[in-house]
């Protein structure tokens, strides 16, 4: 009989982690930092913030169509942010790291 209630309560602790262990999930998905890089502001706030705090300098600029700008902004020191910036000059952290390497152009091949 002991041996049947220990089977069921590890059973009903099995069952209540079933149903927390999801519930924290979905209640908290992504870690405060990747919460942080989804932060979004105007592109003046962004930039100013990059550079003050981080020394990072806009490196490389894309168009990703008609509605939107990727930017990455790098620093010697190595740290890298990447932000998207639409039409009307909200900008939104995607990414960022550390140990950002730009790659020299290689004789011959084209850029």
């Amino acid at each position: 009989m002991a041996r049947g209630r220990i089977y069921g309560v590890r059973g009903m602790i099995y069952g209540l982690m079933a149903v927390i262990l999801p519930t924290l999930v979905i209640a908290h998905p992504h870690s405060a930092a990747s919460q942080m890089m989804r932060s979004c502001a105007g592109r003046p706030e962004i930039v100013n913030f990059l550079d003050k705090n981080f020394a990072e300098k806009l490196t490389a600029v894309g168009l990703i169509n008609q509605n939107a700008v990727l930017e990455v902004y790098a620093a010697e020191s190595g740290t890298w942010t990447l932000i998207v910036t639409d039409v009307h000059g909200i900008s939104c952290v995607l990414l960022s790291g550390d140990s950002w390497d730009t790659m020299p152009v290689l004789p011959g091949l084209a850029t």
